[in-house]
Protein backbone atom coordinates (compact mmCIF):
# COMPACT_ATOMS: atom_id res chain seq x y z
CA UNK A 1 0.00 0.00 0.00
CA UNK A 2 1.63 3.07 -1.12
CA UNK A 3 2.26 5.84 1.85
CA UNK A 4 1.54 8.91 -0.90
CA UNK A 5 -1.87 7.26 -2.32
CA UNK A 6 -2.56 7.58 -6.08
CA UNK A 7 -5.82 10.06 -6.17
CA UNK A 8 -9.18 8.53 -7.43
CA UNK A 9 -9.83 9.30 -10.64
CA UNK A 10 -13.48 7.58 -10.65
CA UNK A 11 -12.78 4.82 -12.63
CA UNK A 12 -13.72 2.35 -10.64
CA UNK A 13 -16.48 0.11 -11.33
CA UNK A 14 -18.42 -2.71 -9.58
CA UNK A 15 -16.69 -3.58 -6.40
CA UNK A 16 -13.38 -1.33 -7.97
CA UNK A 17 -11.38 -3.48 -9.88
CA UNK A 18 -9.93 -7.10 -10.42
CA UNK A 19 -7.66 -7.59 -7.50
CA UNK A 20 -5.58 -10.95 -9.79
CA UNK A 21 -4.75 -7.63 -12.15
CA UNK A 22 -4.73 -4.80 -10.49
CA UNK A 23 -3.84 -3.12 -6.77
CA UNK A 24 -6.61 -2.17 -5.56
CA UNK A 25 -4.68 -0.30 -2.43
CA UNK A 26 -3.30 2.51 -4.47
CA UNK A 27 -5.66 5.03 -3.82
CA UNK A 28 -5.53 4.84 -0.03
CA UNK A 29 -3.21 5.44 2.83
CA UNK A 30 -1.88 2.47 4.93
CA UNK A 31 -2.17 4.95 8.21
CA UNK A 32 -6.02 5.55 7.48
CA UNK A 33 -6.59 1.88 7.15
CA UNK A 34 -4.83 0.85 10.18
CA UNK A 35 -6.66 3.67 12.62
CA UNK A 36 -9.80 2.73 11.21
CA UNK A 37 -9.48 -1.25 11.37
CA UNK A 38 -8.21 -0.69 15.08
CA UNK A 39 -11.29 2.22 15.56
CA UNK A 40 -13.27 -0.56 14.52
CA UNK A 41 -12.06 -2.78 17.34
CA UNK A 42 -12.17 -0.04 19.92
CA UNK A 43 -15.81 0.13 19.11
CA UNK A 44 -16.60 -3.48 19.49
CA UNK A 45 -15.05 -3.87 23.22
CA UNK A 46 -17.53 -1.38 24.23
CA UNK A 47 -20.81 -3.84 23.48
CA UNK A 48 -19.13 -5.87 26.75
CA UNK A 49 -18.47 -2.73 28.44
CA UNK A 50 -21.75 -1.55 27.80
CA UNK A 51 -22.88 -5.39 29.24
CA UNK A 52 -21.06 -5.14 32.47
CA UNK A 53 -22.16 -0.95 33.23
CA UNK A 54 -25.86 -2.53 32.35
CA UNK A 55 -25.09 -5.77 34.87
CA UNK A 56 -23.58 -4.31 37.59
CA UNK A 57 -26.92 -1.82 38.08
CA UNK A 58 -29.22 -4.34 37.04
CA UNK A 59 -30.19 -7.47 41.06
CA UNK A 60 -27.96 -10.64 40.97
CA UNK A 61 -30.95 -12.72 39.48
CA UNK A 62 -30.63 -10.99 36.37
CA UNK A 63 -27.10 -10.00 36.03
CA UNK A 64 -25.78 -12.48 32.97
CA UNK A 65 -29.04 -11.41 30.98
CA UNK A 66 -27.30 -8.53 30.22
CA UNK A 67 -24.28 -9.30 29.62
CA UNK A 68 -25.89 -12.12 26.95
CA UNK A 69 -28.14 -9.73 25.38
CA UNK A 70 -25.34 -7.16 24.57
CA UNK A 71 -23.05 -9.84 23.33
CA UNK A 72 -26.48 -11.68 21.45
CA UNK A 73 -25.88 -7.97 19.80
CA UNK A 74 -22.76 -8.40 18.29
CA UNK A 75 -24.02 -11.57 16.54
CA UNK A 76 -27.57 -10.43 15.15
CA UNK A 77 -26.71 -7.39 13.81
CA UNK A 78 -23.16 -8.32 12.39
CA UNK A 79 -25.64 -10.64 10.32
CA UNK A 80 -28.02 -7.77 9.75
CA UNK A 81 -25.56 -5.62 8.55
CA UNK A 82 -23.53 -8.52 6.32
CA UNK A 83 -27.52 -9.45 4.99
CA UNK A 84 -29.02 -5.50 4.18
CA UNK A 85 -28.39 -3.10 6.68
CA UNK A 86 -25.27 -1.75 5.32
CA UNK A 87 -26.70 -1.23 1.76
CA UNK A 88 -29.90 0.12 3.34
CA UNK A 89 -27.81 3.09 5.14
CA UNK A 90 -25.02 3.43 2.88
CA UNK A 91 -25.28 2.29 -0.59
CA UNK A 92 -24.31 4.80 -3.15
CA UNK A 93 -27.23 4.95 -5.05
CA UNK A 94 -29.77 5.47 -1.77
CA UNK A 95 -32.02 8.27 -1.24
CA UNK A 96 -33.15 10.64 0.78
CA UNK A 97 -34.48 8.23 4.10
CA UNK A 98 -33.27 4.82 3.40
CA UNK A 99 -30.82 3.32 0.85
CA UNK A 100 -31.42 0.40 -1.66
CA UNK A 101 -30.41 -3.37 -1.81
CA UNK A 102 -27.57 -2.63 -4.74
CA UNK A 103 -25.57 -3.97 -1.91
CA UNK A 104 -27.43 -6.44 -0.94
CA UNK A 105 -24.88 -9.31 1.38
CA UNK A 106 -22.30 -7.39 0.64
CA UNK A 107 -22.43 -7.32 -3.24
CA UNK A 108 -19.91 -4.91 -4.66
CA UNK A 109 -18.59 -3.95 -1.21
CA UNK A 110 -15.09 -3.55 -1.98
CA UNK A 111 -12.50 -1.37 -2.93
CA UNK A 112 -15.16 2.10 -4.01
CA UNK A 113 -14.55 4.92 -1.88
CA UNK A 114 -17.05 4.63 0.61
CA UNK A 115 -20.01 7.08 1.15
CA UNK A 116 -18.22 8.42 4.53
CA UNK A 117 -15.18 9.48 2.90
CA UNK A 118 -12.82 8.63 -0.19
CA UNK A 119 -10.19 7.92 2.22
CA UNK A 120 -11.59 4.74 2.56
CA UNK A 121 -13.05 2.29 0.79
CA UNK A 122 -16.57 0.47 1.13
CA UNK A 123 -15.25 -2.63 2.38
CA UNK A 124 -13.81 -0.73 5.52
CA UNK A 125 -16.66 1.83 5.84
CA UNK A 126 -18.74 -1.18 6.39
CA UNK A 127 -16.51 -2.92 8.83
CA UNK A 128 -16.27 0.21 10.91
CA UNK A 129 -19.86 1.17 10.90
CA UNK A 130 -21.27 -2.17 11.50
CA UNK A 131 -19.79 -1.90 14.96
CA UNK A 132 -21.97 1.37 15.09
CA UNK A 133 -25.23 -0.52 14.18
CA UNK A 134 -24.23 -3.44 17.22
CA UNK A 135 -23.63 -1.17 19.89
CA UNK A 136 -26.50 1.07 19.46
CA UNK A 137 -28.82 -1.84 19.61
CA UNK A 138 -27.03 -2.86 22.61
CA UNK A 139 -27.78 0.27 24.33
CA UNK A 140 -31.40 0.01 23.67
CA UNK A 141 -31.68 -3.55 24.46
CA UNK A 142 -30.84 -2.52 28.02
CA UNK A 143 -34.81 -1.51 28.73
CA UNK A 144 -35.25 -5.39 28.93
CA UNK A 145 -33.98 -5.35 32.26
CA UNK A 146 -35.03 -8.04 34.63
CA UNK A 147 -38.63 -8.72 33.18
CA UNK A 148 -37.91 -9.48 29.56
CA UNK A 149 -37.92 -12.56 27.22
CA UNK A 150 -34.68 -12.72 25.56
CA UNK A 151 -36.14 -14.31 21.97
CA UNK A 152 -38.60 -11.60 21.67
CA UNK A 153 -36.09 -9.46 22.51
CA UNK A 154 -33.30 -10.93 19.53
CA UNK A 155 -36.18 -10.72 17.03
CA UNK A 156 -36.80 -6.75 18.11
CA UNK A 157 -32.81 -6.89 17.44
CA UNK A 158 -32.98 -7.91 13.75
CA UNK A 159 -36.38 -5.89 12.80
CA UNK A 160 -35.50 -2.87 14.53
CA UNK A 161 -32.22 -2.49 13.11
CA UNK A 162 -34.01 -2.41 9.62
CA UNK A 163 -36.57 0.01 10.42
CA UNK A 164 -35.35 2.52 12.65
CA UNK A 165 -31.34 2.23 12.52
CA UNK A 166 -30.65 2.44 9.02
CA UNK A 167 -32.99 4.84 7.42
CA UNK A 168 -31.56 6.89 10.38
CA UNK A 169 -28.06 6.13 9.88
CA UNK A 170 -28.62 6.78 6.12
CA UNK A 171 -30.16 10.23 6.34
CA UNK A 172 -27.67 11.25 8.80
CA UNK A 173 -24.66 9.95 7.45
CA UNK A 174 -25.08 9.08 3.60
CA UNK A 175 -24.71 11.58 1.13
CA UNK A 176 -27.91 11.63 -0.34
CA UNK A 177 -29.95 11.60 3.41
CA UNK A 178 -32.14 15.04 3.91
CA UNK A 179 -30.35 15.57 6.97
CA UNK A 180 -27.01 15.66 5.29
CA UNK A 181 -28.35 18.05 2.78
CA UNK A 182 -30.32 20.17 5.27
CA UNK A 183 -26.88 20.77 6.93
CA UNK A 184 -27.11 18.84 10.13
CA UNK A 185 -24.00 18.20 11.92
CA UNK A 186 -23.64 14.85 13.49
CA UNK A 187 -19.97 13.59 13.81
CA UNK A 188 -20.47 10.36 15.49
CA UNK A 189 -24.27 9.48 16.04
CA UNK A 190 -25.83 12.33 18.59
CA UNK A 191 -29.05 11.22 16.47
CA UNK A 192 -28.58 7.66 15.06
CA UNK A 193 -27.07 5.82 17.92
CA UNK A 194 -27.56 7.90 21.31
CA UNK A 195 -30.94 9.59 20.54
CA UNK A 196 -32.08 6.34 18.83
CA UNK A 197 -30.89 3.91 21.32
CA UNK A 198 -32.37 6.12 24.29
CA UNK A 199 -36.27 6.38 22.73
CA UNK A 200 -36.30 3.21 21.34
CA UNK A 201 -35.37 1.79 25.26
CA UNK A 202 -37.78 4.29 26.85
CA UNK A 203 -40.52 2.58 24.21
CA UNK A 204 -39.67 -0.95 25.44
CA UNK A 205 -39.94 -0.21 28.89
CA UNK A 206 -43.19 1.31 28.07
CA UNK A 207 -44.67 -2.09 26.59
CA UNK A 208 -42.58 -4.03 29.08
CA UNK A 209 -44.40 -2.13 31.80
CA UNK A 210 -43.22 -2.15 35.14
CA UNK A 211 -40.99 -4.52 37.12
CA UNK A 212 -42.44 -6.59 39.49
CA UNK A 213 -42.45 -4.65 42.79
CA UNK A 214 -41.86 -1.17 41.22
CA UNK A 215 -42.38 1.74 43.82
CA UNK A 216 -42.42 -0.60 46.17
CA UNK A 217 -39.42 -1.36 49.07
CA UNK A 218 -38.67 -4.72 47.07
CA UNK A 219 -37.46 -2.58 44.66
CA UNK A 220 -35.82 0.09 47.01
CA UNK A 221 -32.05 -1.48 46.02
CA UNK A 222 -28.81 -0.60 45.59
CA UNK A 223 -26.68 -1.63 42.05
CA UNK A 224 -25.38 -5.22 42.78
CA UNK A 225 -21.77 -4.60 41.57
CA UNK A 226 -20.29 -1.59 41.21
CA UNK A 227 -17.26 -3.36 40.23
CA UNK A 228 -18.82 -4.14 37.16
CA UNK A 229 -20.47 -0.83 36.52
CA UNK A 230 -16.67 0.41 37.09
CA UNK A 231 -15.08 -2.31 34.41
CA UNK A 232 -18.21 -1.14 31.98
CA UNK A 233 -17.27 2.25 31.85
CA UNK A 234 -13.87 1.98 31.39
CA UNK A 235 -14.18 -0.54 28.96
CA UNK A 236 -16.51 2.23 27.06
CA UNK A 237 -14.35 5.10 27.95
CA UNK A 238 -11.53 3.01 26.12
CA UNK A 239 -13.91 2.37 22.84
CA UNK A 240 -15.19 5.59 22.83
CA UNK A 241 -11.64 6.77 21.71
CA UNK A 242 -12.32 4.70 18.38
CA UNK A 243 -15.85 5.31 18.45
CA UNK A 244 -15.17 9.14 17.87
CA UNK A 245 -11.70 9.68 16.79
CA UNK A 246 -12.24 6.75 14.31
CA UNK A 247 -15.36 8.76 12.64
CA UNK A 248 -12.64 11.02 11.07
CA UNK A 249 -12.19 8.15 8.93
CA UNK A 250 -8.25 8.96 8.62
CA UNK A 251 -5.22 9.04 10.81
CA UNK A 252 -5.32 13.01 11.37
CA UNK A 253 -5.35 16.03 13.15
CA UNK A 254 -8.91 16.21 13.27
CA UNK A 255 -9.07 12.68 14.13
CA UNK A 256 -6.59 13.92 17.25
CA UNK A 257 -8.72 16.94 18.21
CA UNK A 258 -11.51 14.54 18.15
CA UNK A 259 -9.63 12.43 20.82
CA UNK A 260 -8.75 15.38 22.97
CA UNK A 261 -12.83 16.57 23.36
CA UNK A 262 -13.93 13.33 24.14
CA UNK A 263 -11.58 12.42 26.72
CA UNK A 264 -12.03 16.21 28.13
CA UNK A 265 -15.66 15.96 28.46
CA UNK A 266 -15.99 12.26 29.66
CA UNK A 267 -13.47 13.64 32.92
CA UNK A 268 -15.55 16.74 33.57
CA UNK A 269 -18.53 15.03 33.06
CA UNK A 270 -17.71 12.70 35.42
CA UNK A 271 -16.53 15.27 38.52
CA UNK A 272 -19.94 17.55 37.61
CA UNK A 273 -22.29 14.30 38.49
CA UNK A 274 -20.35 13.28 41.66
CA UNK A 275 -20.43 16.54 42.88
CA UNK A 276 -23.91 16.96 41.94
CA UNK A 277 -24.98 13.77 44.25
CA UNK A 278 -22.49 14.45 46.63
CA UNK A 279 -24.85 17.42 47.64
CA UNK A 280 -27.47 15.26 48.15
CA UNK A 281 -26.03 12.11 49.50
CA UNK A 282 -22.39 13.87 51.06
CA UNK A 283 -21.14 10.48 49.49
CA UNK A 284 -18.53 9.86 46.68
CA UNK A 285 -20.12 7.80 44.68
CA UNK A 286 -18.53 5.53 42.20
CA UNK A 287 -21.62 5.06 40.26
CA UNK A 288 -22.22 8.89 40.29
CA UNK A 289 -18.63 9.24 39.01
CA UNK A 290 -19.28 6.69 36.19
CA UNK A 291 -23.01 7.40 34.66
CA UNK A 292 -21.03 11.55 34.78
CA UNK A 293 -17.94 9.55 32.44
CA UNK A 294 -21.00 8.27 30.00
CA UNK A 295 -23.17 11.43 30.35
CA UNK A 296 -20.09 13.64 29.10
CA UNK A 297 -19.35 11.16 26.25
CA UNK A 298 -22.92 11.07 24.90
CA UNK A 299 -23.02 14.68 25.04
CA UNK A 300 -19.64 15.03 23.08
CA UNK A 301 -20.51 12.34 20.14
CA UNK A 302 -22.25 14.45 17.89
CA UNK A 303 -19.74 17.48 18.44
CA UNK A 304 -16.22 15.31 18.69
CA UNK A 305 -15.18 16.46 14.85
CA UNK A 306 -16.01 19.98 15.16
CA UNK A 307 -15.62 21.50 18.29
CA UNK A 308 -12.66 22.97 20.71
CA UNK A 309 -11.47 21.57 23.91
CA UNK A 310 -12.88 24.80 25.95
CA UNK A 311 -16.23 23.97 24.35
CA UNK A 312 -15.64 20.18 25.28
CA UNK A 313 -15.72 21.56 29.10
CA UNK A 314 -19.05 23.00 28.48
CA UNK A 315 -20.19 19.67 26.75
CA UNK A 316 -19.55 17.41 29.84
CA UNK A 317 -20.62 20.19 32.53
CA UNK A 318 -24.17 20.74 30.87
CA UNK A 319 -24.39 17.23 29.78
CA UNK A 320 -23.86 15.57 32.92
CA UNK A 321 -26.03 18.16 34.75
CA UNK A 322 -28.96 17.57 32.13
CA UNK A 323 -28.79 13.94 32.61
CA UNK A 324 -28.68 13.92 36.03
CA UNK A 325 -31.71 15.66 36.64
CA UNK A 326 -33.04 13.90 33.41
CA UNK A 327 -33.38 10.80 35.54
CA UNK A 328 -36.24 12.07 37.17
CA UNK A 329 -38.36 12.11 33.98
CA UNK A 330 -39.42 8.05 34.86
CA UNK A 331 -41.10 9.49 37.59
CA UNK A 332 -43.02 12.20 35.93
CA UNK A 333 -43.68 9.73 32.31
CA UNK A 334 -44.79 6.76 35.42
CA UNK A 335 -42.38 4.48 32.90
CA UNK A 336 -39.97 2.33 34.65
CA UNK A 337 -36.81 2.32 32.62
CA UNK A 338 -34.57 0.42 34.92
CA UNK A 339 -31.00 1.65 33.41
CA UNK A 340 -31.67 5.47 32.99
CA UNK A 341 -31.24 4.68 29.13
CA UNK A 342 -33.58 7.46 28.07
CA UNK A 343 -32.22 10.23 30.64
CA UNK A 344 -28.63 9.42 29.91
CA UNK A 345 -28.77 9.04 26.07
CA UNK A 346 -31.31 10.45 24.33
CA UNK A 347 -31.00 13.43 26.83
CA UNK A 348 -27.76 13.68 26.70
CA UNK A 349 -27.61 12.96 22.96
CA UNK A 350 -30.32 16.47 22.89
CA UNK A 351 -27.91 18.11 24.62
CA UNK A 352 -24.66 17.12 22.42
CA UNK A 353 -26.67 18.18 19.16
CA UNK A 354 -27.96 21.33 20.00
CA UNK A 355 -24.66 22.42 21.81
CA UNK A 356 -22.59 21.18 18.09
CA UNK A 357 -24.67 24.01 16.64
CA UNK A 358 -23.47 26.48 18.58
CA UNK A 359 -19.88 25.72 19.18
CA UNK A 360 -19.08 23.89 16.12
CA UNK A 361 -16.14 25.86 14.19
CA UNK A 362 -15.63 25.60 10.94
CA UNK A 363 -11.24 25.44 11.37
CA UNK A 364 -12.25 22.41 13.91
CA UNK A 365 -13.87 20.58 11.00
CA UNK A 366 -11.10 21.59 8.28
CA UNK A 367 -8.39 20.03 10.20
CA UNK A 368 -8.96 17.31 8.24
CA UNK A 369 -7.82 18.95 5.45
CA UNK A 370 -10.83 18.67 3.14
CA UNK A 371 -14.57 19.04 5.47
CA UNK A 372 -15.90 22.42 5.05
CA UNK A 373 -18.89 23.61 6.83
CA UNK A 374 -20.79 27.05 7.75
CA UNK A 375 -19.75 25.81 11.84
CA UNK A 376 -22.71 26.97 14.52
CA UNK A 377 -23.56 30.02 16.44
CA UNK A 378 -19.64 31.04 16.71
CA UNK A 379 -19.15 31.40 13.43
CA UNK A 380 -22.44 33.19 13.32
CA UNK A 381 -24.24 30.43 11.19
CA UNK A 382 -27.68 30.94 13.91
CA UNK A 383 -29.82 28.82 11.62
CA UNK A 384 -27.04 25.60 12.54
CA UNK A 385 -29.29 25.24 16.05
CA UNK A 386 -32.63 24.67 14.14
CA UNK A 387 -30.63 22.13 11.71
CA UNK A 388 -29.85 20.20 15.07
CA UNK A 389 -33.25 20.25 16.13
CA UNK A 390 -35.15 19.46 13.53
CA UNK A 391 -32.47 16.24 13.07
CA UNK A 392 -32.94 15.40 16.92
CA UNK A 393 -36.78 15.24 17.45
CA UNK A 394 -37.33 13.54 14.12
CA UNK A 395 -34.64 11.08 14.92
CA UNK A 396 -35.92 10.72 18.70
CA UNK A 397 -40.08 10.45 17.32
CA UNK A 398 -39.41 8.37 14.35
CA UNK A 399 -37.92 5.91 16.93
CA UNK A 400 -40.11 6.43 19.66
CA UNK A 401 -42.91 5.77 17.22
CA UNK A 402 -41.16 2.84 15.30
CA UNK A 403 -40.53 1.16 18.50
CA UNK A 404 -43.84 0.69 20.13
CA UNK A 405 -45.65 -0.45 16.49
CA UNK A 406 -42.92 -3.09 16.37
CA UNK A 407 -42.75 -4.41 19.86
CA UNK A 408 -46.76 -4.28 19.71
CA UNK A 409 -46.64 -6.64 16.64
CA UNK A 410 -43.89 -8.78 18.03
CA UNK A 411 -45.93 -9.08 21.31
CA UNK A 412 -49.32 -10.29 19.38
CA UNK A 413 -47.58 -13.29 17.60
CA UNK A 414 -47.92 -16.24 19.49
CA UNK A 415 -44.55 -17.39 21.78
CA UNK A 416 -43.15 -14.07 21.50
CA UNK A 417 -44.54 -11.92 24.08
CA UNK A 418 -42.52 -9.21 25.40
CA UNK A 419 -43.31 -10.00 29.11
CA UNK A 420 -41.70 -13.03 31.15
CA UNK A 421 -43.96 -14.51 33.68
CA UNK A 422 -44.48 -13.35 36.89
CA UNK A 423 -42.83 -16.53 38.32
CA UNK A 424 -40.08 -16.09 36.36
CA UNK A 425 -39.68 -12.81 37.00
CA UNK A 426 -39.05 -13.72 40.59
CA UNK A 427 -36.90 -16.75 40.22
CA UNK A 428 -34.06 -14.02 37.60
CA UNK A 429 -34.11 -13.89 34.21
CA UNK A 430 -30.93 -15.54 34.16
CA UNK A 431 -32.17 -18.95 35.43
CA UNK A 432 -35.48 -18.63 33.68
CA UNK A 433 -34.31 -17.80 30.81
CA UNK A 434 -30.58 -18.73 30.39
CA UNK A 435 -30.61 -21.38 32.51
CA UNK A 436 -26.63 -20.21 33.67
CA UNK A 437 -25.65 -17.22 36.25
CA UNK A 438 -23.25 -14.88 36.77
CA UNK A 439 -22.63 -16.15 40.30
CA UNK A 440 -22.41 -19.70 41.48
CA UNK A 441 -23.43 -18.44 44.80
CA UNK A 442 -27.39 -18.16 43.00
CA UNK A 443 -28.01 -21.73 42.81
CA UNK A 444 -26.31 -22.04 46.82
CA UNK A 445 -29.11 -19.34 48.01
CA UNK A 446 -32.31 -21.54 46.46
CA UNK A 447 -30.99 -24.68 48.00
CA UNK A 448 -31.20 -22.73 51.28
CA UNK A 449 -34.30 -21.48 50.82
CA UNK A 450 -35.88 -24.68 50.05
CA UNK A 451 -34.04 -26.16 53.01
CA UNK A 452 -35.35 -23.80 55.35
CA UNK A 453 -38.57 -23.62 53.90
CA UNK A 454 -39.27 -27.77 53.40
CA UNK A 455 -40.40 -27.02 49.95
CA UNK A 456 -40.25 -29.40 47.09
CA UNK A 457 -36.78 -30.28 45.16
CA UNK A 458 -36.50 -27.66 43.12
CA UNK A 459 -38.06 -25.33 45.61
CA UNK A 460 -40.60 -23.17 42.96
CA UNK A 461 -43.12 -23.01 44.45
CA UNK A 462 -42.08 -21.61 47.64
CA UNK A 463 -39.69 -19.57 46.10
CA UNK A 464 -42.56 -17.78 44.27
CA UNK A 465 -44.09 -16.57 47.33
CA UNK A 466 -40.60 -14.31 48.72
CA UNK A 467 -38.62 -11.27 48.35
CA UNK A 468 -35.85 -12.11 46.93
CA UNK A 469 -33.19 -9.10 47.06
CA UNK A 470 -33.06 -9.43 50.88
CA UNK A 471 -32.17 -13.07 50.94
CA UNK A 472 -29.75 -12.00 48.08
CA UNK A 473 -27.77 -9.46 50.35
CA UNK A 474 -27.93 -11.45 53.48
CA UNK A 475 -26.38 -14.63 52.23
CA UNK A 476 -23.69 -12.69 49.72
CA UNK A 477 -22.46 -11.26 53.50
CA UNK A 478 -22.00 -14.26 55.08
CA UNK A 479 -20.46 -16.02 51.88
Amino acid sequence: MSAYPVTYNGSMTGNGGDSLTEDLNIYYDAGDFAWVIVSSALVLLMIPGVGFFYSGLARRKSALSLIWLSVMSVGVVSFQWFFWGYSLAFSHTGGKYIGDLRNFGFRDVLAVPSVGSSKVPDLLFAIFQGMFACITVALAVGAVAERGRMLPCVIFMFVWSTVIYDPIACWTWNSSGWVFKLGGLDFAGGTPVHIASGCAALAYSLMLGKRRGHGTHELNYRPHNVTHVVIGTVFLWVGWFGFNAGSALAANLRAVMAAVVTNLAASVGGVTWCLLDYRLEKKWSAVGFCSGVIAGLVAITPGSGFVTPWAAFIFGVVGAIACNYATKLKYVLKIDDALDIFAVHTVGGLVGNLLTGIFAADYIAHLDGSTSIPGGWINHNYIQLGYQLADSVSGGAYSFVGSCIILFIINMIPGLSLRAKEDDEIMGIDDAEIGEFAYDYVEVRRDVIAGIEGDNVDGASKRSATPTEPADITLDTKA
